[in-house]
């Protein structure tokens, strides 16, 4: 494409150069589904929307370019992991810090650049403005293997409740930079994870390979929040067990450390991305086959009924509240 030399041109010149290919692939199944998941689907595309928000989703003292970009791609690619799809197609959009340096913003359209072509994502259009915060915006698109898509509000009595992960890392990763970021450095895994969260972007993909038809979603809002969003989508019944709680150690270590409690973090941290499912398969398929999804942890049970329970160390059972983020 021949582009006009002006600055704005040029700068999505830079996010264009050696994008992925756009594939003629429709998808292979055709379905639809309303507002309401992780994606809506439309004639068989997966579709999402994310927006990042400097100073409320990314902070540049705390995050590199590199860091803010991953986090909001990751937010994407998650939502379509979540349905067991694959990520295709996306379309961008930029709000540029009017304060921002020419080097951050260089590295930006670098990072946007790298973060789509590298898992294999088609960047098919968008829109670049500019502002007094910077903003990240992608509408994503993708396609699942099979027929099959999770969905949130296929648990069933007698499923088991799985996380695949561990608990709490992003939320303990925020708290220190809140609270103590001289301590960063004795944390750096936490720290890490808050700011370019890794997670297996394929696992939904992997669950349906080995037969999942269960509930699925992703953690961006905490667990307590997520579980309640699935048994009333699914009209039944949870109950969490506090001892299998995949608590990550580094959280158990950084609570340790600071008095804190370890179980705030894993009921209630957000921007974890890792998936929640449920599944009347036994654990045992889950160890084979799937090494990239790291341990599958069995954490609780849906039955008939409505709510969700947390069944404590003492074996006495309370209802579990939603303590999800508001941004309004």
């Amino acid at each position: 494409m021949n582009f006009p030399d002006l600055g704005e041109f040029r700068f999505v010149r830079k996010i264009l150069e050696g994008a992925h290919p756009l594939n003629n692939e429709p998808p292979a199944h055709r379905s639809w589904l309303n507002v309401g998941d992780d994606c809506a689907i439309f004639d068989g595309w997966l579709a999402t929307k994310d927006l990042s928000v400097e100073n409320t989703h990314f902070r540049l003292d705390w995050s590199s370019p590199e860091q803010a970009v991953e986090k909001h791609i990751v937010s994407n690619v998650s939502d379509v992991s979540s349905m067991g799809g694959r990520p295709k197609i996306a379309l961008f959009g930029l709000c540029v810090n009017k304060n921002w340096s020419e080097e951050t913003r260089n590295r930006i359209a670098k990072a946007v650049a790298q973060g789509f072509e590298r898992r294999g994502i088609t960047l098919i259009g968008g829109d670049t403005v500019s502002g007094d915060v910077g903003m990240f915006s992608t509408t994503l698109l993708g396609t699942t293997d099979g027929e099959i898509s999770l969905l949130r509000s296929d648990a069933k009595p007698g499923d088991h409740v799985f996380v695949a992960g561990t608990l709490g890392k992003s939320d303990a990763g925020l708290w220190i930079l809140m609270n103590h970021p001289e301590e960063a450095n004795r944390f750096p895994r936490l720290v890490e994870y808050h700011l370019a969260p890794k997670i297996c972007e394929d696992a939904g993909a992997q669950l349906v390979k080995q037969g999942v038809r269960g509930a699925c979603m992703d953690i961006s809002d905490g667990l307590s929040s997520e579980t309640n969003h699935l048994a009333l989508s699914s009209g039944v019944s949870i109950e969490i067990d506090e001892q299998k709680l995949p608590i990550d150690p580094d959280v158990l270590e950084m609570c340790e450390y600071f008095g804190l409690s370890p179980l705030q973090f894993a009921l209630n941290g957000g921007e974890e991305y890792e998936l929640l499912f449920t599944s009347n398969l036994t654990k045992s398929i889950y160890l084979e086959g799937a090494p990239k999804m790291g341990e599958i942890h069995d954490i609780g049970l849906v039955s008939c009924g409505n709510g969700v329970y947390l069944k404590g160390q003492d074996g006495v059972k309370a209802l579990l509240n939603a303590q999800a983020w508001s941004h309004l």
